[in-house]
C-alpha cells in the first residue's frame, strides 16, 4: 500500500487549505487514518485521526475548531480541510495509515501508523 499526500502551498494568514491523501495498493476500510506534520526543527506531531468507519474523529487541541479530517472510503483518499491559518501551521504534513484491522485507541500516537505518505509542505505567511 503507498499513500500520496498533496495540496500544500503557500498560505497567508487566516487562509485556507484542503489537503488530500490517495491511497493505493488495497482498500484500507477497516483501518484508522491520520494526519502528522512536522515542523523545521521540531518533532513530528500529532493533527487528526479518524476511525475505519469514519464516525469517529479526533484532533489535536491546536487545530480543534480549525482543522477537519474525512476519509472517502470508495475513493480510497484521506483529507484535511485546514483553515483559519496561523504561521505556527507552517509544516510538512504526512498522512499515515493504521496497521490494526479496525484498530482505534492511541491513534494520537506515531507507532501506530506502520506505512506514511512522503508528505506535503504547508506554509502560512504572516
Amino acid at each position: 500500500v503507498q499513500l500520496q499526500a498533496s495540496g500544500g502551498g503557500v498560505v497567508q494568514a487566516g487562509g485556507s487549505l484542503h489537503l488530500s491523501c490517495v491511497i493505493s495498493g488495497r482498500a484500507v476500510v477497516y483501518n484508522a487514518l491520520g494526519w502528522f506534520r512536522q515542523a523545521p526543527g521540531k518533532e513530528r506531531e500529532f493533527v487528526a485521526a479518524i476511525n475505519w468507519i469514519g464516525t469517529s474523529k479526533f484532533y489535536a487541541d491546536s487545530v480543534k475548531g480549525r482543522f477537519a479530517i474525512s476519509r472517502d472510503n470508495v475513493g480510497n483518499s484521506l483529507h484535511l480541510q485546514m483553515n483559519s491559518l496561523e504561521p505556527e501551521d507552517t509544516a510538512v504534513y504526512y498522512c499515515a495509515l493504521d496497521g490494526r484491522h479496525m484498530g482505534w485507541s492511541r491513534n494520537d500516537r506515531a507507532e501506530v501508523y506502520t506505512t506514511w505518505g512522503q508528505g506535503t509542505l504547508v506554509t502560512v505567511s504572516s
